[in-house]
């Protein structure tokens, strides 16, 4: 059986595009011919999309008569092909020209990589995907190590370099690094440990009410905010409020290439930027972990006195013979310990920000993330070691 169809769209019948397909013995064979373009191509979309699937299992197309195809016309051909191969037609192409034969393979590969690109991922379930992930975290890990050590060293080594220069160290770089993220930080953590340590006081005093030994949440809330809430409390606002606040200044002069300016110039980047603020954060967090834990007992001599009756005299004479010394120094040890941890990581992570925003936003939020969490287990082999040599 004989099976023609040709449409043409324009007055000019040679070129207008043309269909003519013979059935031979089971398979189809369909020749093309005239201009496949984008203008043209309309007037045949329905008559390809008609022999999608026919053939019996064969389809042969030629396309020697084609004068002129662009990439929509290739287009066309291909879903033909396409669509034979989901129904279990063969395709057979014969009489392009070079041209042609590139413009088919382009479009053949580009739509390849579109149906690879729709099609959902497969969860990979595998025994090993679990430790794959784990080694890839430990080596995460031990570059960020180095790098710390490597920013800790380059500190040391730049501030003993300085000390023989009369103008070596940048003292108001130092002191505004001090403001900022000392003295700016005053408000929030004064409101933040007065809050704490209410609710601690609160707190305790309800459950020893119990046993009739209210006096000694006094003892409680002493020995816990001097111990160990003043400073950790204050450790976790200035990582959140200066520690993002290093890696974002940090991150960005990295994004518009001003460290590698400084470089360039003859400068120590970690010099520059990393020096005066771990010396700023060593010398404010002792300080502000005295006004936090001074705020702290007084908010908890405040609840104290209007929910148990406490007065702050009696508060204060019961708070003497609670605490000593070491009591005091035990939170004040961990300070610039958790000053450094904070500065390192706050500047490991702004110097791994590459050039977008988004990577800015991710840095940051490791920053604040790891600070807290290296600062919390920090805190917890100090309590360790304090109890190990009984202090």
């Amino acid at each position: 059986m004989l099976t023609k169809r040709k449409r043409d769209t324009r007055g000019d019948a040679n070129s207008a595009p043309r269909v003519e397909a013979d059935e031979e013995g089971g398979r189809l064979a369909v020749r093309l011919s005239g201009t496949w373009t984008t203008k043209t191509i309309r007037a045949v979309d329905g008559e390809m999309r008609a022999l999608e699937g026919r053939g019996e299992g064969a389809m042969a197309v030629d396309l020697s008569g084609i004068e002129r195809i662009d990439t929509a016309g290739a287009w066309l051909i291909e879903r033909l092909v396409a669509s034979n191969d989901r129904q279990g037609v063969k395709t057979a192409i014969a009489g392009a020209s070079t041209a042609v034969e590139t413009l088919l393979g382009a479009v053949s590969h580009t739509a390849q990589e579109s149906a690879a690109a729709g099609k959902p991922a497969r969860a990979r379930i595998d025994f090993l995907a679990f430790f794959e992930s784990v080694g890839r975290t430990m080596y995460a890990a031990l570059d960020d190590f180095l790098a710390a050590m490597h920013i800790l060293g380059s500190t040391i080594r730049g501030a003993q370099l300085k000390l023989g220069r009369s103008s070596g160290v940048n003292v108001a770089a130092i002191i505004h690094q001090i403001d900022r993220m000392g003295v700016g930080a005053i408000p929030v953590v004064v409101l933040m440990s007065a809050i704490v340590g209410a609710i601690v006081a609160q707190q305790g005093a309800y459950q020893l009410r119990y046993f009739g030994a209210e006096i000694f949440v006094v003892d409680l809330v002493g020995i816990l905010i001097l111990r160990e809430m003043g400073v950790l409390m204050t450790a976790i606002m200035v990582a959140g409020r200066s520690g993002s606040a290093i890696t974002a200044e940090i991150g960005s002069m990295k994004m518009r290439e001003e460290v590698d300016a400084l470089t360039v110039i003859g400068l120590n980047p970690v010099g520059v930027l990393v020096f005066p603020r771990l010396v700023a954060l060593v010398i404010a967090l002792p300080c502000l972990t005295v006004i936090a834990s001074g705020a702290a007992l007084g908010g908890a001599m405040a609840i104290s006195w209007a929910y148990s009756g406490i007065t702050p005299l009696a508060f204060i004479d019961r708070l003497r013979p609670s605490i000593d010394l070491s009591t005091v120094f035990a939170g004040l040890i961990k300070a610039p310990f958790m000053a450094l941890i904070i500065g390192i990581i706050a500047s490991v992570e702004g110097m791994k920000v590459k050039g977008s925003a988004e990577s800015l936003g991710r840095h940051v939020t490791a920053s604040v993330v790891k600070s807290i969490f290296i600062v919390v287990i920090l805190d917890g082999f100090f309590a360790i070691f304090y109890a190990a040599i009984d202090f």
